[in-house]
C-alpha cells in the first residue's frame, strides 16, 4: 500500500503542538509524492498548511481508527508511536477514569490522586485465577501473573514497580503485597500476611516524607522477598532497602517536611508515657519546621502515630524498644535545636550548659553531658606521634552535629529494618518467592546532587534489564510461532553504565579523590573533565566549571559536585560516636558498635545475613573494614545494586510503570507534557518501538476469520480449513508480502496493517450499508405512495357519502316540520277545549257541595240527640242493677259460710281415719328402709364401740376399785373435808374453762375483724387499680384512635424490618453453621496429619469431635432419659466411668442443673429453718415452766418416736427382701423354662410371697395406729396443761345442782381437760394459718403497692411520650408482661411434664416387671410342652404382625453405620424408594424408643452424624454424593418431626401413621442437630455446584456466540498472549451450563431431594451464574458492546426457558439475574440524549450508580457505525442517581449465600410398608 494511499483525503494525522505535545488534524485533500506541504483541518475548523522536510519526508503520525482508542494494551494499536499511546492514555483516563493500561509486559498506572473502589476482596476474589488479558488492566491482574507463573514454573517472580516521585508506587507495591496476603494467606497461624502488612505503616513512618510533588514520598528504595512453601502459602518475607536520604534529616527545602515519624512523634507528645521526652509541637523544633508548614491536609498525624505503634506490637516489637526508638528519635530534634555560640575568634565555639535541649538529648540517649557538650565543639586530630585536641567553627560545629544527626537516624533506620526482617523470618523451608522493588524513578531537578546522580544510575541498570528482556520475550514468540527472526535495533544503554561504573567510571573517581586529604569537588569535576570528555555520554556545561552533564536514556541531567564529596564520605566524628557506644542505654550503645563490627551492603539494614537471595550465583564476600578504609555511600550503593540486578535476572520480572498525570495533585487531570516526559523515561516508549519495528499486530486466525469474513468471497468459505483461508485473503488484500507473516497459531501484521484492514472492512460495510439504505427506502417510498392512494380513495368515499347523508337529513327534516305543525296544531285545539270543560265541572262541584253540606249538617244534630238519650238510659239501669247485685252478694256469703263449717267438721272425722294416714305414709317405706339401714351401720359401729367400752370399763372397773379403796382409805383419815376440797377444785375448773373460753372468743373476734379489714383494705387497692386500668385503657384508647393510621404503617415497616432481621438473622446463623462446618473440617484436616507423626506419651487432649455431637453448647441437653433424674445420672457416671463420663457432657449439664436445683431447695430449707427456729425462740420465751408430768408424755412421745423408726426401717428391711424375692421368683422362673423343673418350687416361693405381703400390711398397720397416737400426743403437748382443773366452775350447767358421783367426776374431768386440749391446739392450728394469712396478703399487699407504684411511674412517663410512643410503649410492655407469663407457664409445663415422664416410667418397669412374672409363670406352668408350641410360635410370627419398627443388636451398631452410611453407594439403592437409608434408621431409632433404651438411641443417632460427616469429608467434590445425603438427612429430620407427636406435625398423618409415633423420648436437640448437618451439607452442595459451573460462566454466557455472525473480535494485544495462558480450547457453550444443570436437577429428583430445597438450590445457583458475569462484565472492556448484550439476552432468555421446562420458574432465580438482565438492556439502549438518560435511571433499577456508570465507561463499539458514549452523557446519569443510596460495592459478591430453609414435608409412606433390600446386608435386623 503506498503513501499517497495512506495519505488521503479524510485521513486523520497527528501534528506536533507546544501545548498539547500532540494535535488531532485531517487531510483536506489527498498526498501525493513530492508535495512540499500538506492541507490540514484541526479539530476546532481551522485549517492549517504543514509543511513537510523534502529530505527526509518525513511525514506526520497516521492517527488510528476510533474503534482502536481506548484499547486495553497499547499494542493493540495498529499505529504504535508516541501520539498513539498518549491520546489512549488520555482516553482512558479522562472518559472512562481507567488508571491502569498495558503496554506489553508493562503495566502503566496513572496516579489518580482520589481513593477509587477497586481495590476491596472482591475484586481480589475476581482476578484470583484470571488469565490476564481476561479481565480489564488492574495491579492485581500482574500480581496474579506473577504468582500462577511462580506456581506453574516453579521459579521465582519479581515485581518492579517504578516512576517518580507522587506517581503512585509505594501505593501499587502495597496492593501488590495485598493481593499475595489474601492469595495466598498463610497455612498456620502465624498471621504472617498481617505482618508482612503491618510492615508498610512502619517503613512510611520512617522513610516517607512530604515533597513538592507527593505528601508520601518514599525517600528510600526497597526490595521486599515475600517467601511461600510448596504449597504456595506465604510463610515468611524479607526486605531490603536502598539509599536512604539521609540528608532530610537536617534540611528540607520551602513546603517539604521531614519524615512522618518526627511529626507523629510531637502530635503525640501529650500522652503520658511520652511526658519524658520533653518533646512540644513541630514547629519548635528546627529539623521539623525548616519547610514551613507542619501539616498536610487531610492527614491526621495522631493517628497515624497510633497505627505505627500497633503495627510495631503486631512485629513483636516490644514496648521498651519502642520506647527506646522515641527516645532516639526525640533526641535528634532536640539536638538540632542546641545553640551554639561563635566565639570572638571566630575559629571556635561553644555550647551552653545550660542548654536544655543539650540536656534532654543527654538524657534520652543516656550520655555524658559534658563529653558531648566538649565534643560537639571539639575534634581529635591524630598523628604519628601525637594527638591534638583542636577547636572548630561555627560551620564546622553545625556540620559535626548534622552528620552526627544523620548517622543516628541511619543507624536506628536499619536497625528498624532488621526488626521488621526478623519479625518476618521463617524457620520453613523456602520454596520459592515472589519480590516486589518499590524504587524510585529517573529524577530531574533544578538541582541536581549525589542523590539523584545514584537514584538515576540505579534507573540505568533498571532500564536495562527492561530492554533485554522485553528483546528476549519478542525472541521468544517469533520464534515459538516459527516466523523468521530478524535483528532489532533497540537503544542499548551500556556505555552510560560504564561511563558511571567502570573502572576510572565518575564513582571509581569520585571514590579515588575522596581518599585524598586534600580533595575537593572542584578538583574532581576537573578529573572527570579531563577523563570522560570524549564520551559521548558526558558533556561539560558551558557557563559552569563546578557541574557536568550526563546524557541518560530518558534525559539530559545537569550534576552539581558541590557536596559530592562529603555525602559520598559520610564522614561523622569517631568521638562523638564513642560517646554513644558508651550510653547506659543497650539499643544505643548496640547501634553504633554494630557500624564498626560489621560492613553494610547497603546503607540501611542490607548486611549481614539479614537478607537470604537464594538465586544468585556467587556473592561477593565483603571484607570488615576499618575507619580508615571505610567504604564509601557510592561503593556501597554499587554493590547492593549489583546484588539486586543479580537478584531481578535471576527471576521472571514484571514491571508496573508509575505516572504522575499532573504537579498539582488534582483529581484526574492530565497534563500531556508530564506524562510524555514520564513515558520516556520509564521505558513505555522504547517498549512501543521495540513492538512496532517488528510484527506488532498479531491475530489468532480464528479471530482474524471471525472478525474479516465478510471481505472473504463466497466461494473462498467453501473450504474448511480456516487457515488456509485466511492465507488466500491476506495475499488478496496485502500486496507486499512483507507486511505480515504466517505463523503456526497467529498471524503477524506490521504496523498501520489492521488499520488498513479495518478501513477495508469500514469500506465492505459502508457499501452493504448504502444498498441496505437504498433498497429500504424504495421500500418505504413505495409503502408511503400505497399508503397515500388508499388515504385519498378513502376520503373520496367519505366524502360522498358524507353529500348523500346530508340530502336524506333534509327530506326527513321537511317531513319531520310538517308533522310538528299538524300536531302543534291539534294540541292547542284541545288545550282550549280542556280548558272550558274543566271550568264547568268546576261551577258544578261548588254547587253541589253546598247543598249536600247542608244535609249533612241536619243529619248530624239529629245524632247527638239520640247519643245523648242513650247514655241517660243507661246510667240509671246501671245503678239500679248494682243495688241488686249488693243484696244477692250478701246472702251468698252468709250461706257459703254454713256451708263450710259442715265440710271442715266432717274432714276433721275423716282426718283421724287410717285410710288417710296410709295415703300420707306411701313414699316413707324406702326412708325408713334407708333408716333401717342406717340404724343397722350404727349398730354395728356401736357393737365395735361397744366392745372397746367394754374393754375400757374393765379397765376403768379395775381402776376405780382401786380409787375406791384408795377413797374410802383416804375418808376415813380427812373425814368430810374431801368433798369440800373436790366441790372446789371443781369450780376453779369451770371458771378456767369459762376464762379460756372468752379468750378464744376474743380471739376469733379479733382474727375476724383483721381478716374483714385486710379484705377491705385489698378491695380497696384493687377497685383502686381498675380504676387505673380503666383510665390507663381509655388513654390508650384514645391514643390509639389518634395514630390508628400512623401506627399501621409503623406496624407494617416493623413486619418489614422484623423479616429483614430474621432472614438476616437466619443467615448469619447459616454462616455461622459454615464456619464452624469449615472449622471442623480443619480440625479433622490437623488432626489426620497429627496421626502421622510420632506421638511422644503424655497428656494428650480428647478429640473434640468427640462431643460435638453428643454434646454441643448449642443444645444444653440430648439426653432421651428422664430429665432431672440426678440419681440415674450419678449412676450413669459411675456406670460409664470418669474418663468416658468427663467427655459426656449430657450427664454434666444433667448434674450441673440438678445441684442448682438442690442449692435453691436448700437455701427455701434454709430460709424454713430460721423461720422456725425465731418462732421457736418465741414460744420458749413465752412457756412457762412444765411440771413432771409433761415430762412423762415427752418421754412417751420419745418412746413413740423411735418405736415409729424402728418399724419404718423394718418396713423398709421387708420391702428390700419383697425386691429380691421377686427377683429371685424371676430367675427361678427362668431356671424352671430352662430345666423344666416341678412348680412346686415356685408354688413354695408364691406362697413366701403371700406371707411377706401379709407380714407387710400388718405392719403397715402397726405404722398407721403408731402415727395416729403419736399426733394425738403431739396436739395434747401442744394444748399445754392446766395445773388443778376445777370442774364445778360452770353453774349455769343443767345439772350442776344435782349430787355429782366421785367417778363421774373424774371422767369428766379427764374429759373436759382433753376438750381443752383439743380446743387449744385448734386455737393454735387456727393462729398459725391467721399468721401465715397475714404474712401472705402482706406480702400480697407490697406486690399491689410495688405494681402501682410501677404502673403509675410507667403512666406518668407513658404521659410524656407522643403518641406514636405511647403506642409503641404500650405494646412493648404488654409484650414483655406477656412473656413473663409465658415463661413461668413453660416452667410449670416442664415440671409437669417432667413429673408425668417420672410416672409414666415408672409404671412401664411395673407394667413390664409383672408381664416378665406373668410370662414367666405361664412358661413354667407350660414347660413341659415348650418343644411342642416351637412351630407353632413361629408360624404365628408373621411379615403381616410388622409394626414398623427394626431391632438390632448394640454389637451390630458399627455394622449397621458401615453398610448403611459409610459404605454405601447411591447407585445400589436405584429402583428402591427414595431416600430408604433415613426410614432404616428411623425404623431402628423407634424400636429403640420402644424398648425405652435412651443410650440405644443416642448412640445410634451420634454414629450416624458422625458417620455422615465422615462420607461427606471423603466425598467432598462429588455431587452425587452429598445430593444423596442431602435428601437423606432432611427425610431423617421430617421423620423425627412427623412421628414426634407433636401437634403441629402429626396433622396430614394417618391413622397407621400416628400409630408410628415415638412414645418415650423427645428427640428436639437431635432434630437441631440435624438441621445443622442439613445446613453444612447444603452448603457443601452448592460450593461443589459451584465449582463444576464457575469455570463454564464466563465462557459460556459472554463469550461464546450463541447466535452466530452477531458478534465481532476486536484486535487484541500482548495480553492475550500471556504466558499464563494454557494451550487448548477452554472454551464453552450455553449448552454445556445447561446440561450441567440438568444433571443436578436430575441427581437432586431421583434421589428424593424436597422441591423446595431444590428451588433454593438453583436460585443460589443462578444467582452466582449472575454475579460472576456481571464481574467479569464490569471488568472487562472487550465485552462491554451492543452485540455482547444481545447474546447475553438470548442466554438468559435461554435459561428462563429452562426454568419454566422444569417448573422452576417459582424458585425466584429470573429475579436474581434481574442485574444481569438490565446490563444487558443497558449495552442495547441508546445512549445519546436525556430521554435516555431518564429510561436507563427508571430500567436499570437492580443496579448500583457505579455499575451503571462502570458499563457505561467501558461500552465499546466493534464497528465505526456505533458511537461512543460521551463523558457528558455518563455526567447526566450521574447527576439523576445522586438521590440513590445506593452500597459503594462495585462488585456482587459471588460468594454470598441466601439462607437456606427446610420446609417440614411428611412423608405419605408408613413404616411397615418399607421393603429392605438385600442388596444392603442388613440381615441382622429383626422385623418387630
Amino acid at each position: 500500500m503506498s503513501v499517497s494511499e495512506l495519505y488521503s483525503q479524510y485521513t486523520r494525522v497527528w501534528i506536533p503542538d507546544p501545548d498539547e505535545v500532540w494535535r488531532s488534524a485531517e487531510l483536506t485533500k489527498d498526498y501525493k509524492e513530492g508535495d512540499k506541504s500538506l492541507q490540514l483541518r484541526l479539530e476546532d475548523e481551522t485549517i492549517q498548511e504543514y509543511p513537510i522536510d523534502v529530505q527526509s519526508n518525513q511525514l506526520p503520525f497516521l492517527r488510528n481508527p476510533d474503534i482502536l482508542v481506548g484499547e486495553n494494551d497499547l499494542t493493540a494499536l495498529s499505529y504504535l508511536h508516541e501520539p498513539a499511546v498518549l491520546h489512549n492514555l488520555k482516553v482512558r483516563f479522562l472518559e472512562s477514569n481507567h488508571i491502569y493500561t498495558y503496554c506489553g509486559i508493562v503495566l502503566v498506572a496513572i496516579n489518580p490522586y482520589e481513593q477509587l473502589p477497586i481495590y476491596g476482596q472482591d475484586v481480589i476474589y475476581a482476578y484470583s485465577g484470571q488469565n490476564m488479558g481476561d479481565m480489564d488492566p488492574h495491579i492485581f491482574a500482574v500480581a496474579e501473573e506473577a504468582y500462577k507463573q511462580m506456581a506453574r514454573d516453579e521459579k521465582n517472580q519479581s515485581i518492579i514497580v517504578s516512576g517518580e516521585s507522587g506517581a503512585g508506587k509505594t501505593v501499587s507495591a502495597k496492593y501488590a503485597m495485598r493481593y499475595f496476603a489474601t492469595v495466598g494467606g498463610s497455612a498456620s497461624d502465624t498471621n504472617i500476611e498481617e505482618k508482612v502488612l503491618a510492615s508498610s505503616p512502619i517503613m512510611e513512618a520512617i522513610g516517607n516524607a512530604k515533597t513538592t510533588r507527593n505528601d508520601n514520598s518514599s525517600r528510600f528504595g526497597k526490595y521486599i522477598q515475600i517467601g511461600f512453601d510448596k504449597r504456595y502459602h506465604i510463610i515468611g518475607a524479607n526486605m531490603r532497602t536502598y539509599l536512604l536520604e539521609k540528608s532530610r534529616v537536617v534540611f528540607q527545602a520551602d513546603d517539604e517536611r521531614n519524615y512522618h515519624i518526627f511529626y507523629q512523634l510531637c502530635a503525640a507528645a501529650g500522652l503520658p508515657e511520652f511526658k519524658e521526652l520533653a518533646l512540644t509541637c513541630a514547629e519548635d523544633f528546627f529539623y521539623a519546621s525548616q519547610g514551613g508548614d507542619t501539616s498536610i491536609e487531610g492527614v491526621d498525624d495522631a493517628e497515624d502515630f497510633e497505627k505505627t505503634r500497633h503495627a510495631f506490637t503486631l512485629l513483636g516489637v516490644r514496648e521498651s524498644h519502642q520506647i527506646n526508638i522515641f527516645k532516639i528519635i526525640a533526641s535528634i530534634l532536640h539536638l538540632g535545636n542546641v545553640e551554639i555560640q561563635a566565639e570572638r575568634d571566630g575559629d571556635s565555639c561553644s555550647i551552653s550548659p545550660q542548654d536544655e535541649h543539650l540536656k534532654n538529648f543527654c538524657r534520652l540517649l543516656g550520655v555524658e553531658h559534658s563529653q558531648m557538650e566538649h565534643w560537639l565543639c571539639h575534634r581529635k586530630l591524630v598523628t604519628a606521634s601525637e594527638t591534638y585536641v583542636k577547636t572548630m567553627s561555627l560551620q564546622q560545629v553545625v556540620n559535626a552535629r548534622s552528620a552526627l544527626a544523620k548517622h543516628m537516624y541511619a543507624q536506628l533506620f536499619g536497625w528498624i529494618v532488621e526488626q521488621v526482617n526478623r519479625a518476618l523470618h521463617t524457620s520453613l523451608k523456602q520454596h520459592s518467592f515472589i519480590g516486589v522493588l518499590d524504587i524510585y524513578g529517573f529524577e530531574t531537578f533544578e538541582v541536581n546532587s549525589f542523590e539523584q546522580f545514584c537514584i538515576n544510575y540505579a534507573n540505568e541498570k533498571l532500564q536495562q534489564q527492561f530492554n533485554s528482556h522485553v528483546f528476549k520475550l519478542e525472541q521468544e514468540e517469533y520464534m515459538k510461532e516459527q516466523i523468521p527472526w530478524t535483528l532489532i535495533d533497540f537503544y542499548d544503554n551500556q556505555p552510560c553504565i560504564d561511563l558511571i561504573e567502570a573502572k576510572l567510571g565518575i564513582l571509581d573517581l569520585l571514590d579515588e579523590e575522596c581518599k585524598v586529604p586534600k580533595g575537593t569537588d572542584q578538583n574532581w569535576a576537573q578529573k572527570l573533565y579531563d577523563r570522560h570528555s570524549s564520551s559521548q555520554h558526558f558533556q561539560k556545561p558551558r557557563m559552569s566549571n563546578t557541574a557536568f552533564i550526563v546524557v541518560h536514556f530518558a534525559d539530559k541531567v545537569e550534576y552539581l559536585s558541590d557536596g559530592f564529596l562529603e555525602k559520598n564520605r559520610d564522614t561523622v566524628y569517631e568521638e562523638q560516636i564513642n560517646i554513644l557506644k558508651a550510653s547506659k542505654f543497650p539499643l544505643v550503645a548496640d547501634l553504633f558498635h554494630d557500624d564498626k563490627d560489621s560492613a553494610p551492603a547497603s546503607t540501611t539494614s542490607a548486611k549481614g545475613s539479614s537478607s537470604k537471595i537464594h538465586v544468585r550465583s556467587s556473592r561477593p564476600q565483603l571484607k570488615a573494614s576499618n575507619k580508615e578504609h571505610k567504604k564509601t555511600v557510592g561503593h556501597q550503593f554499587r554493590t547492593s545494586l549489583h546484588l539486586l540486578m543479580e537478584t531481578l535476572n535471576a527471576t521472571t520480572p514484571h514491571y508496573v510503570r508509575c505516572i504522575k498525570p499532573n504537579d498539582e495533585k488534582l483529581p484526574f487531570h492530565f497534563d500531556a507534557k508530564r506524562a510524555v516526559q514520564q513515558l520516556r523515561a520509564c521505558g513505555v516508549l522504547e517498549t512501543i518501538r521495540i513492538s512496532a519495528a517488528g510484527y506488532p499486530s498479531r491475530w489468532a486466525y480464528h479471530d482474524f476469520f471471525n472478525r474479516y469474513r465478510m471481505l472473504i468471497k463466497k466461494r473462498e468459505l467453501a473450504n474448511t480449513d480456516k487457515k488456509a483461508i485466511c492465507q488466500s485473503v491476506l495475499e488478496n488484500l496485502i500486496k507486499d508480502p512483507d507486511k505480515f507473516q504466517f505463523g503456526r497459531t497467529k498471524i503477524f501484521f506490521r504496523a498501520g496493517q489492521v488499520a488498513y484492514l479495518e478501513k477495508l472492512r469500514a469500506d465492505k460495510f459502508r457499501a452493504a450499508t448504502v444498498m441496505i439504505q437504498k433498497t429500504v427506502r424504495g421500500w418505504l417510498q413505495k409503502v408511503k405512495y400505497r399508503r397515500l392512494k388508499g388515504a385519498a380513495v378513502t376520503l373520496q368515499r367519505y366524502c360522498r357519502g358524507h353529500l348523500a347523508r346530508r340530502l336524506a337529513e333534509h327530506l326527513r327534516r321537511t317531513r319531520a316540520a310538517v308533522v310538528f305543525q299538524k300536531q302543534y296544531r291539534m294540541r292547542r285545539a284541545r288545550l282550549a277545549y280542556q280548558r272550558a270543560c274543566r271550568a264547568a265541572v268546576v261551577i258544578q262541584a261548588f254547587v253541589r257541595g253546598l247543598f249536600v253540606r247542608r244535609i249533612y249538617h241536619q243529619v248530624l244534630r239529629e245524632h247527638k240527640a239520640t247519643i245523648i238519650q242513650k247514655h241517660v238510659r243507661g246510667w240509671a239501669a246501671r245503678r239500679h242493677l248494682r243495688r241488686l247485685r249488693g243484696a244477692a252478694i250478701v246472702i251468698q256469703c252468709a250461706f257459703r259460710r254454713l256451708k263450710a263449717k259442715r265440710e271442715l267438721k266432717a274432714l276433721k272425722i275423716e282426718a283421724r281415719s287410717a285410710e288417710h294416714l296410709k295415703r300420707l305414709h306411701v313414699g316413707m317405706e324406702n326412708k325408713v328402709v334407708q333408716l333401717q339401714r342406717k340404724i343397722d351401720d350404727q349398730n354395728k359401729e356401736f357393737k365395735t364401740l361397744s366392745e372397746q367400752l367394754s374393754a375400757v370399763t374393765s379397765t376403768h372397773a379395775m381402776e376405780v376399785e382401786k380409787l375406791k379403796k384408795e377413797l374410802a382409805h383416804y375418808q376415813q383419815n380427812q373425814g368430810g373435808d374431801s368433798n369440800l376440797r373436790l366441790q372446789e377444785e371443781v369450780e376453779s375448773l369451770r371458771t378456767e374453762l369459762q376464762r379460756a373460753h372468752s379468750e378464744h372468743k376474743i380471739l376469733e373476734d379479733t382474727h375476724t375483724r383483721e381478716k374483714d379489714e385486710l379484705r377491705k383494705r385489698v378491695a380497696d387497692l384493687e377497685q383502686e387499680n381498675a380504676l387505673l386500668k380503666d383510665e390507663k385503657e381509655r388513654l390508650n384508647h384514645q391514643i390509639l384512635c389518634q395514630s390508628e393510621g400512623d401506627f399501621a404503617q409503623s406496624s407494617v415497616k416493623e413486619n418489614l424490618l422484623m423479616k429483614k432481621e430474621l432472614e438476616e438473622e437466619r443467615s448469619r446463623y447459616q454462616n455461622l453453621v459454615k464456619e464452624y462446618s469449615r472449622l471442623e473440617q480443619r480440625y479433622d484436616n490437623l488432626r489426620d496429619e497429627m496421626t502421622i507423626i510420632k506421638q511422644t506419651p503424655g497428656h494428650r487432649r480428647n478429640p473434640s469431635n468427640q462431643s460435638s455431637l453428643e454434646s454441643d453448647s448449642n443444645y444444653p441437653s440430648i439426653s432421651t432419659s428422664e430429665v432431672g433424674d440426678t440419681e440415674d445420672a450419678l449412676q450413669q457416671v459411675e456406670e460409664i466411668g470418669l474418663e468416658k463420663a468427663a467427655m459426656d457432657m449430657t450427664v454434666f449439664l444433667k448434674l450441673q442443673k440438678r445441684v442448682r436445683e438442690l442449692e435453691q431447695e436448700r437455701r427455701k430449707l434454709q430460709v424454713q429453718l430460721e423461720r422456725r427456729e425465731q418462732q421457736d425462740s418465741k414460744k420458749v420465751q413465752m412457756e412457762q415452766p412444765k411440771n413432771d408430768g409433761d415430762l412423762d408424755q415427752d418421754a412417751d412421745l420419745a418412746y413413740n418416736t423411735l418405736k415409729r423408726q424402728e418399724l419404718e426401717s423394718e418396713n423398709k428391711k421387708l420391702k428390700n427382701d419383697l425386691n429380691e424375692l421377686r427377683k429371685a421368683v424371676a430367675a427361678q422362673a427362668t431356671q424352671n423354662n430352662s430345666t423344666h423343673s416341678s412348680p412346686d418350687g415356685y408354688s413354695l416361693l408364691l406362697n413366701q410371697l403371700r406371707l411377706a405381703n401379709e407380714e407387710l400390711e400388718v405392719r403397715k398397720e402397726e405404722v398407721l395406729i403408731l402415727r395416729t397416737q403419736i399426733v394425738s400426743a403431739d396436739q395434747r403437748r401442744l394444748a399445754g396443761k392446766s395445773s388443778e382443773p376445777n370442774i364445778n366452775a360452770r353453774t349455769s350447767w343443767p345439772n350442776s345442782e344435782k349430787h355429782v358421783d366421785q367417778e363421774d367426776a373424774i371422767e369428766a374431768y379427764h374429759g373436759v381437760c382433753q376438750t381443752n386440749r383439743l380446743l387449744e391446739a385448734q386455737l393454735q392450728a387456727q393462729s398459725r394459718a391467721h399468721e401465715e394469712e397475714v404474712e401472705r396478703l402482706s406480702a400480697q399487699v407490697e406486690a399491689l403497692k410495688e405494681e402501682l407504684d410501677r404502673q403509675q411511674q410507667t403512666f406518668s412517663q407513658t404521659l410524656l411520650l407522643s403518641p406514636e410512643a405511647q403506642v409503641e410503649f404500650g405494646v412493648q410492655q404488654e409484650m414483655t408482661r406477656l412473656t413473663n407469663e409465658n415463661l413461668d407457664l413453660k416452667e410449670l409445663v416442664e415440671k409437669l411434664e417432667k413429673n408425668e415422664k417420672k410416672l409414666k416410667k415408672q409404671l412401664k418397669i411395673h407394667m413390664k416387671k409383672v408381664q416378665d412374672l406373668e410370662a414367666a409363670q405361664t412358661l413354667a406352668q407350660n414347660g413341659k410342652r415348650r418343644h411342642e408350641l416351637n412351630r407353632q410360635v413361629t408360624v404365628q410370627r408373621k411379615e403381616k404382625d410388622f409394626q414398623g419398627m427394626l431391632e438390632y443388636h448394640k454389637e451390630d451398631e458399627a455394622l449397621l453405620i458401615r453398610n448403611l452410611v459409610t459404605e454405601l453407594k447411591p447407585q445400589a439403592l436405584a429402583g428402591t424408594v427414595p431416600c430408604l437409608p433415613a426410614y432404616i434408621l428411623y425404623m431402628c431409632v423407634r424400636h429403640a424408643d420402644h424398648v425405652n433404651d435412651d443410650l440405644k438411641v443416642h448412640s445410634l443417632l451420634t454414629s450416624t452424624i458422625n458417620g455422615i460427616k465422615k462420607v461427606l469429608k471423603k466425598h467432598n467434590d462429588d455431587f452425587e454424593m452429598t445430593s444423596f445425603w442431602l435428601s437423606n438427612t432432611c427425610r431423617l429430620l421430617h421423620c423425627l418431626k412427623q412421628y414426634s407427636g407433636d401437634a403441629g406435625f402429626t396433622t396430614q398423618n394417618t391413622a397407621k401413621q400416628n400409630e408410628h409415633c415415638l412414645r418415650n423420648f423427645d428427640l428436639t436437640e437431635y432434630r437441631q442437630v440435624l438441621s445443622d448437618l442439613s445446613i453444612q451439607i447444603y452448603q457443601q452442595l452448592i460450593k461443589i455446584a459451584e465449582g463444576v459451573l464457575q469455570p463454564m460462566i464466563v465462557s459460556a454466557m459472554l463469550e461464546n456466540e450463541s447466535i452466530q455472525g452477531l458478534s465481532g473480535v476486536k484486535p487484541m494485544g500482548y495480553r492475550k498472549r500471556s504466558s499464563s495462558t494454557v494451550d487448548g480450547d477452554n472454551s464453552y457453550c450455553l449448552e454445556a451450563i445447561i446440561r450441567q444443570m440438568n444433571s443436578f436437577h436430575t441427581v437432586m429428583c431421583d434421589q428424593g431431594l424436597d422441591p423446595e430445597i431444590i428451588l433454593q438450590v438453583f436460585k443460589q445457583l443462578f444467582y452466582m451464574i449472575t454475579a460472576v458475569t456481571l464481574n467479569n462484565l464490569l471488568l472487562r472492556k472487550d465485552v462491554c458492546s451492543w452485540s455482547t448484550g444481545m447474546q447475553l439476552r438470548y442466554n438468559i432468555s435461554q435459561l428462563e426457558e429452562w426454568l419454566r421446562g422444569r417448573n422452576l420458574h417459582q424458585s425466584g432465580a429470573v429475579q436474581t439475574m434481574e442485574p444481569l438482565i438490565q446490563a444487558a438492556q443497558l449495552l442495547q439502549l441508546k445512549k445519546k440524549t436525556p430521554e435516555d438518560a431518564e429510561a436507563i435511571c427508571s430500567l436499570c433499577t437492580a443496579l448500583s450508580t457505579q455499575q451503571i456508570v462502570k458499563i457505561l465507561n467501558l461500552y465499546t463499539p466493534l464497528n465505526e457505525f456505533e458511537e461512543r458514549v460521551t463523558v457528558g452523557f455518563i455526567r447526566t446519569i450521574q447527576a439523576q442517581l445522586q438521590e440513590r443510596n445506593d452500597p459503594p460495592q462495585l462488585l456482587l459478591d459471588y460468594k454470598h449465600m441466601f439462607p437456606v430453609l427446610f420446609p417440614f414435608n411428611p412423608s405419605s409412606l408408613t413404616m411397615d410398608s418399607i421393603h429392605i433390600p438385600a442388596s444392603l446386608n442388613l440381615e441382622f435386623l429383626n422385623e418387630v
